[in-house]
């Protein structure tokens, strides 16, 4: 322990001096990488360490401590900002370390004073800090001075995680968080169609926290990442890994979410393996960092695509950053050429300062630092109550806090037209430009704006990329492809491959009589009822009306067979008429036959109705005429088959029946037989008709137009009733069928009757199972089928003998007497 009497100071260990310093009324802090690496002894724990060795210039933060310091000077230079009040500045070095950040956090927290011509710490006299670059290492600040209220403003930590008030609340930056730019991304890949890609970042919390909400977003967009990898600086076995993993890898888009200094190591390996072809969609870190423009590394990066930060415009700077910073390392001036002044023309080749003037004539991230100094500087204005009238209350002692709490009240323009200020979480608004590695005329690469993101402006307006003026990678024009599948045209739907993410799928083509009329589609949809996917199946098209028609050639045939019946009737008809006194003619009731005849023509004409589209009339007219004239014939031969039956029976001795069924009697049972069957009919047209119908059913691929029954109870009574009187007509004709006659007319009707019983008993199981048209047509052929067996059956006979064999047609032939 030390003595009482020891002054604290003489007991502290030699403090970190700033490396760049200046007083003033009011301190600065800035924390800046100025060198990036850093050479860290083993910690043995059993002596005192040796100290920490910085190496390798890095010319890039070089230039944002001179920025501070020029903006520092420019205010202190105006009368306008902090009249009367002069900003000093203490800029330290953390050479590239979270370590080194902790000790600069330390030395600006500690006020330090000269006692007894030791260094000792005492009260804060930073009333801001500028500072880091980078993410994690503003993390390591921020946590630090966050508990004493002391304000910290970044120019390029980006991640999303310093956007948390709670665990930082005095943490400002003047640009802004990375779950814009993340989301950016995003939907700048889905914008070109690129559905598989990789993604590579640095292991840090920027990188880590960017590619989180990347990989979200993406996942929100239908965006699948083949793989995502990352590397930290320090390990270059990773990074090898990593190499291999890209050239192994089928997307051709690599999302590259990363630091400056890991993009440059990713860069040498790419190039050094050979490994191109691949479009890199980049980040402000890197995207417009000239240091990677090598003679090898276009070929990797040509044609790059990411977000940079606005350029600036700020007056004096290029002479302030470029100008003075020769003049005062090489000790020449930019301007004078005599002999006494030594030029700086003369080491302009420097290797280690060759690339010091990158990025200043952009004055991209610059300007974050600059816009930060004035910030601060406005805050310090407000709170010492600076006006035109009167000078700043000098003495009054600022308190961080109140910086802070002044801070988030800031709005102000500075002198290039910017406006300055802070959202709830402290970070500035979302703007950026979308840049494009290019070539520019002479050979040099160029990075050329090609659009921009403004989160301020409303969702349709944040996002404009004009196309037309960016080059892809190998210097082409044409989009390049990274899917993982190839899109699946219209009239196919996505089927997802097993174990693969959704973005891998094959093609399957639509089923029958569904569609998909849009690229990618996940399922097919149906058509509407009347209506049937093409050949494509992108499109829904009416579908083809079926039904039987005059001008097909089944139509036809029918048609030619329908008018042939009439044809051949109206023969039979003509030769009974001109023979109508002979004794066959008398014999077999020639009232009836001419009847029957009659109806055997409407039966053969009733067939005509079936064919044709189908309408609300042909529908209830089919179907009736079919009933009607349908018993009307077999009336007929029923009444004929009575009558032979009858006149046997009248040959008996004391028989006298024949009076019971005269023409007058044959006439009413015609009648009565066809009258209740037009009243089935009326019942059945009144109650449920037969109407016109599409059936969407059977074929799928086509409309039948046909005509719906209405009520099946009303079409089978009619068919039934036509049946009924058919096997009655059977039965009685078999009955007779051996009468002791040469010409027996039962035997005929016998056979008629089972010709048409045949006909129609096979006619019910062909009417159901036909499809389509044909279901009309077996109705047709059973109508004309039955129509011709009775034709022939019936007057077949008859007609041979009157025309052919005249001789037989007597009286004693009829009766038996003659043998045929």
């Amino acid at each position: 322990m030390p003595k009482e009497d020891t002054p604290l100071c003489e007991i502290l260990e030699s403090p970190e001096f700033p490396l760049l310093s200046k007083e003033g009324d009011v301190i600065i802090g800035g924390a800046f990488s100025i060198h990036s690496k850093i050479t860290q002894p083993p910690l043995l724990f059993t002596e005192k360490p040796t100290p920490l060795k910085c190496s390798s210039v890095n010319l890039r933060e070089f230039r944002y401590a001179q920025t501070m310091i020029f903006a520092i000077e420019e205010i202190n230079n105006s009368i306008f900002l902090l009249p009367n009040v002069s900003i000093g500045y203490r800029i330290y070095d953390n050479c590239g370390s979270t370590l080194t950040s902790m000790r600069a956090a330390m030395a600006l927290m500690n006020g330090d004073e000269w006692i007894l011509g030791k260094r000792c710490s005492g009260q804060s006299a930073v009333h801001a800090i500028i500072g880091e670059s980078e993410s994690s290492s503003t993390i390591v600040l921020s946590r630090t001075t966050g508990p004493f209220k002391i304000p910290v403003i970044s120019h390029s930590a980006t991640c999303e995680c310093l956007s948390s008030r709670k665990e930082y609340p005095s943490f400002f930056r003047t640009i802004a968080s990375d779950r814009y730019q993340s989301r950016a991304l995003a939907q700048l890949v889905k914008h070109f169609g690129w559905t598989w890609v990789g993604a590579v970042n640095s292991d840090s919390d920027y990188g880590n926290n960017g590619m989180a909400i990347f990989l979200a977003a993406a996942k929100q967009e239908g965006v699948c990442v083949e793989y995502t990898e990352r590397f930290h600086r320090a390990e270059p076995e990773k990074l090898l890994k990593v190499v291999e993993v890209i050239r192994k890898s089928t997307a051709r888009v690599i999302v590259a979410f990363m630091a400056h200094v890991e993009m440059n190591n990713l860069l040498e390996q790419l190039s050094l393996n050979n490994i191109t072809g691949r479009q890199f969609i980049g980040v402000e870190a890197w995207i417009t960092a000239d240091s990677l423009v090598t003679p090898t590394s276009f070929s990797v990066l040509g044609g790059s695509l990411g977000f940079a930060v606005h350029k600036a415009n700020i007056s004096g700077m290029d002479d302030f950053l470029i100008k003075d910073f020769w003049e005062t390392e090489f000790q020449c001036n930019v301007t004078k050429m005599d002999d006494v002044t030594k030029t700086c023309k003369e080491n302009q080749d420097l290797i280690k300062f060759k690339d010091y003037d990158d990025d200043v004539a952009e004055l991209r991230v610059i300007s974050n630092i600059y816009k930060a100094i004035y910030a601060v500087a406005s805050s310090l204005h407000s709170i010492l109550k600076c006006s035109n009238s009167q000078l700043c209350e000098k003495s009054m002692e600022i308190k961080p806090w109140q910086v802070v709490e002044s801070l988030m009240q800031v709005n102000v323009t500075i002198k290039n037209g910017e406006q300055v200020w802070f959202d709830s979480t402290g970070a500035a608004v979302a703007r950026y430009e979308v840049v494009n590695w290019q070539r520019g005329s002479d050979g040099s690469v160029q990075f050329k704006p090609v659009g921009y993101y403004d989160a301020s402006l409303p969702p349709g307006q944040m996002f404009v990329l004009n196309t037309e003026d960016i080059i892809w990678l190998g210097g082409s024009k044409e989009l390049p492809v990274s899917v993982c599948s190839e899109s699946c045209h219209p009239g196919t739907y996505k089927v997802l491959q097993n174990g693969k993410p959704v973005c891998c799928y094959d093609c399957i083509p639509c089923p029958v009589g569904e569609i998909s009329n849009t690229t990618d589609s996940n399922d097919c949809k149906k058509c509407p009822e009347e209506y049937w996917s093409n050949q494509n199946r992108d499109a829904c098209v009416l579908k083809n009306v079926e039904f039987l028609t005059f001008t097909e050639v089944m139509g036809k045939i029918l048609v030619f067979f329908s008018l042939l019946g009439v044809l051949l009737t109206l023969i039979v008809a003509t030769l009974f008429l001109i023979n109508k006194d002979t004794p066959l003619v008398r014999a077999n009731n020639s009232e009836l036959s001419f009847l029957l005849l009659f109806s055997l023509t409407l039966c053969f004409l009733c067939s005509l109705t079936f064919i044709g589209r189908p309408s609300e009339w042909s529908c209830m007219l089919r179907h009736t005429a079919f009933g009607i004239t349908f018993v009307l014939c077999i009336s007929c031969i029923l009444g004929k088959t009575i009558v032979v039956l009858m006149a046997f029976k009248a040959t008996l001795p004391g028989s006298n029946v024949m009076k019971w069924f005269g023409p007058a009697q044959q006439r009413l049972s015609v009648l009565g037989f066809t009258v209740i069957q037009v009243i089935i009919c009326i019942l059945w047209l009144t109650i449920n008709p037969p109407f016109p119908f599409k059936n969407t059913n059977n074929l799928m691929e086509k409309i039948i137009l046909e005509c719906a029954l209405g009520s099946p109870v009303g079409f089978w009574a009619v068919l039934g009733y036509i049946g009924f009187l058919a096997v009655l007509c059977f039965v009685l004709a078999f009955l007779g069928r051996k009468l002791p006659d040469n010409f027996n007319e039962a035997k005929f009707i016998t056979f008629s009757m089972l010709i048409f019983c045949a006909v129609w008993i096979t006619f019910i199981p062909a009417y159901v199972s036909s499809p389509g048209k044909f279901t009309v047509a077996v109705e047709i052929f059973a109508i004309l089928a039955s129509s011709y067996g009775i034709l022939f059956c019936i007057f077949a006979p008859k007609c041979f003998i009157l025309a052919l064999k005249p001789e037989l047609n007597t009286k004693k032939h009829m009766l038996g007497k003659i043998k045929s």
